[in-house]
Parts: structure tokens; C-alpha cells; sequence
């Protein structure tokens, strides 16, 4: 079964939060709801960075583009498990997502944002 959707009009966590729902109207303005478990969920949202980044590359012919979300903040904590730190990016509008990194990535990854650019790097506005 396709369906398509108008709008996104609700979303919401279950009273155990075991699951969310996700409230919409269809193409005939009717109202409908899915309601997916919080596993659903992790594994939509690993999915949907790389099928927006897809669908531009496909609509723009472009293998190169990207779907970029403007950082706003970043937050970096340790986490429970001492062998790992955590790191949250955060827009400006709310959207946040919070990565675990061992400790030898967290070097890794401060140098590579303190080191210089190897290439020019080309910018292309849309």
C-alpha cells in the first residue's frame, strides 16, 4: 500500500515510550497515523541523511551534493562507559544528534578540524 502524504500534522511519544506516532494527512486530506517502535525509528532516522543526500544527487545530477544541516552548537561530555566521550550537534532550530567516540577518534577528529585544508576547496551555491 502507497501512500501519500499532504502534510505532517502530529508527532508524538507513547505514554511508555516505547513507540511514536507520526500524524498526517493523506492525499485526500484524510487524517492518518503510523505508529513505529523506538528501534523503527533509530533505523529510519540512520536512513534518512542518505536518502535526502540521494534524491538531490538524483534531481540535481550532481553525485556530489549533499543535504547540510547549519551547526549551531556542540556539546561534548563523557559518557558513562570511561573508554568513550559523547558529542551532540545541535542547529539552530533544534535539531540535535548526539554521537558516542572513543577516545583515540576524539584526537583524531581534533586534529582533522585543526589542521588546514588540503585541497582548494570549490564552493557551488544552489
Amino acid at each position: 500500500m502507497n501512500i501519500e502524504t499532504q502534510e505532517l500534522t502530529s508527532c508524538e511519544v507513547a505514554a511508555d515510550g516505547c513507540a511514536i506516532s507520526l500524524g498526517f494527512k493523506d492525499s485526500r486530506g484524510e487524517p492518518a497515523t503510523i505508529r513505529l517502535s523506538v528501534g523503527q525509528v533509530g533505523a529510519l532516522v540512520m536512513t534518512l541523511p542518505g536518502l535526502i543526500s540521494k534524491a538531490l544527487q538524483t534531481r540535481f545530477g550532481d553525485r556530489s551534493l549533499r543535504y547540510a544541516y547549519p551547526l549551531d552548537s556542540w556539546t561534548i561530555e563523557q559518557s558513562t562507559d570511561p573508554t568513550q566521550g559523547m558529542m551532540t550537534l545541535t542547529t539552530s532550530d533544534g535539531f540535535s544528534v548526539c554521537f558516542s567516540i572513543p577516545r583515540a577518534q576524539q584526537s583524531e577528529l581534533g586534529e582533522a578540524l585543526a589542521a588546514q585544508p588540503v585541497a582548494p576547496v570549490t564552493l557551488r551555491a544552489n
